[in-house]
């Protein structure tokens, strides 16, 4: 890929619209130091120095999407509580559309907090109610993303099994998509993988596209790839495989990615940039799913270089691009 192919790609982002659906959720930074045990028990005293909160789980998909410039619709149930504000109040300084967030009683705002010192994790705390949500949820779920669909070129359905993608919604989503012949693509819980039967496409780590096929081992992932791909009725696939990079499973042809990442500090949130950045550099119809698979995978190489949940720029896609390949050719 020459470079001002890259940067034709990138510059089409602005004009994407992409909605995102799913679980959202913050994720909360304590820390600070240690320097004695408790009397009260056998546990360390940590000396807090400072607190950050960053967009979570689904919430950092959109973050992802907006920090490249797409315009971005967020649809999914959080609470009706002070941390619900938050995170609502994060995505409007981003100018990201709220419309589609249904705000309830009856659970809470996902937050996980971490416990940190001496660039250790000592405990993770989450509140959450992982149940699915009621059918009346449902229902305004679907409906506040079925009044907004005009325009938008891709759906990107982000599960982490806290209940906002129940197999009606997921479902629903998918046929909606179909038939207005949208981009859909899925970042999935193996356990509710055949809640995403006709999708465009689905963006599983290794251990997770065995998981979807029942399999704790397998020493042969392009047959898992090939086969997962076939099962859930896919027009393609894009495994990512740690240190070996990313195989895309595309009609019938299989397209091995290595990794290039920088250093890997923390791998948290890379399985966000990844379908952000495949589904919004496919969206934009200038380029190929093959070009796709390669862009997130520079992406990914840069994001896991971060601590934390992090994003991207297209500044650093094109820096890094340039660094793996030295030249452009």
């Amino acid at each position: 890929m020459v470079k001002d192919r890259l940067e034709q790609i990138l510059g089409c982002f602005k004009n994407m619209r992409v909605a995102v659906v799913g679980d959202m959720m913050l994720d909360d930074y304590i820390i600070g130091t240690v320097e004695r045990i408790s009397p009260e028990a056998p546990v360390p005293v940590v000396s807090v120095k400072k607190e950050r909160f960053v967009l979570g789980g689904a919430a950092n998909v959109i973050n992802n999407l907006a920090t490249l410039g797409a315009k971005t619709l967020c649809f999914g149930v959080i609470g009706d509580d002070s941390d619900g504000d938050r995170l609502l109040n994060e995505f409007r300084k981003m100018g990201i559309e709220t419309s589609g967030v249904i705000r309830t009683e009856d659970r809470p705002t996902i937050v996980k907090r971490r416990i940190i010192a001496g660039n250790q994790q000592l405990l993770r705390i989450d509140w959450e109610d992982s149940r699915p949500i009621n059918s009346d949820l449902e229902n305004t779920l679907l409906e506040n993303i079925k009044r907004n669909l005009d325009g938008i070129d891709a759906i990107i359905l982000s599960d982490y099994d806290k209940g906002v993608l129940t197999p009606k919604v997921a479902k629903e989503i998918i046929k909606i998509a179909r038939d207005k012949a949208i981009i859909v693509t899925v970042d999935p819980k193996p356990k509710n993988a055949m809640n995403y039967i006709g999708a465009t496409s689905m963006t599983p780590n290794r251990k997770e596209a065995m998981e979807c096929l029942g399999m704790t081992r397998s020493d042969d992932m392009i047959a898992v790839g090939e086969e997962l791909k076939s099962k859930l009725n896919l027009t393609n696939l894009l495994l990512t495989r740690s240190e070996e990079g990313m195989s895309l499973f595309d009609e019938d042809q299989v397209i091995n990615i290595p990794t290039y990442a920088k250093e890997v500090f923390d791998v948290t949130g890379a399985g966000d940039t990844v379908i952000s950045v495949f589904t919004l550099a496919a969206a934009t119809g200038v380029t190929t799913w093959h070009e796709a698979a390669k862009i997130a995978n520079t992406a990914a190489g840069v994001v896991v270089g971060k601590m934390g949940t992090s994003t991207v720029t297209k500044e650093e896609i094109i820096e890094f691009y340039n660094r793996i390949y030295k030249e452009w050719v």
